[in-house]
């Protein structure tokens, strides 16, 4: 078996889990979509919880990818880099009728209250998420771009949440709204 199998598996699973939910798709489903026999499955993953946690590992690294393009780009001051953030997930879900969501989001409300060790991992990729935006908002505010008294990491955490409940409207919805509501007051009230 190679590694290539398993991250077909957990691409195809991810692709699935995001537009349906977790516990609305089915291991016979992922394999089919994957393009692999059954068996394949408990070769590359303990368990379907192991198999979801992993997924979260997976969609943290898209997350991160989004943060490094922004971040390569020097061009841009770090609040351009974090607008050019949220502008690229404001695209991505735009790109897709704004139906699916955060993943990560999304799984947090579905599996947090069911699984101890999902909801562990979904803190830890949550905390990485607001870490990440608050290294950004520490070079804004050395450059002077935010008020020198901001505590970057408390805003960073409610940038994660109030982002997360603008999605949630978002596919409410059904338009990119929230998500232009969330930019306008964020970077026009919040990071000024």
């Amino acid at each position: 078996m190679s590694e290539d199998t398993r991250q077909r598996i957990l691409e195809a699973g991810a692709e699935l889990v995001h537009r349906q939910g977790f516990n609305n798709t089915g291991l016979k489903d992922i394999l089919r979509a994957a393009g692999v026999p059954k068996g394949s499955f408990y070769f590359y993953f303990d368990s379907k919880e192991a198999f979801g946690i992993e997924m979260v590992n997976h969609f943290g690294a898209m997350f991160r990818g989004i943060i490094d393009a922004a971040l390569n780009d020097s061009s841009l001051t770090p609040l351009g880099q974090l607008r050019k953030i949220f502008d690229g997930f404001a695209a991505h879900f735009a790109a897709h009728g704004y139906t699916r969501g955060c993943p990560i989001g999304n799984l947090a409300q579905e599996m947090s209250d069911l699984s101890e060790p999902f909801r562990v991992r979904l803190v830890q990729a949550m905390d990485g998420m607001s870490s990440s935006l608050a290294a950004i908002l520490d070079r804004a505010k050395a450059q002077g771009e935010i008020p020198a008294d901001t505590n970057t990491r408390e805003t960073a955490i409610f940038l994660v949440e109030a982002w997360h409940g603008a999605i949630i409207r978002m596919k409410v919805t059904k338009d990119g709204e929230p998500l232009k509501l969330f930019s306008r007051f964020i970077f026009n009230n919040v990071l000024k």
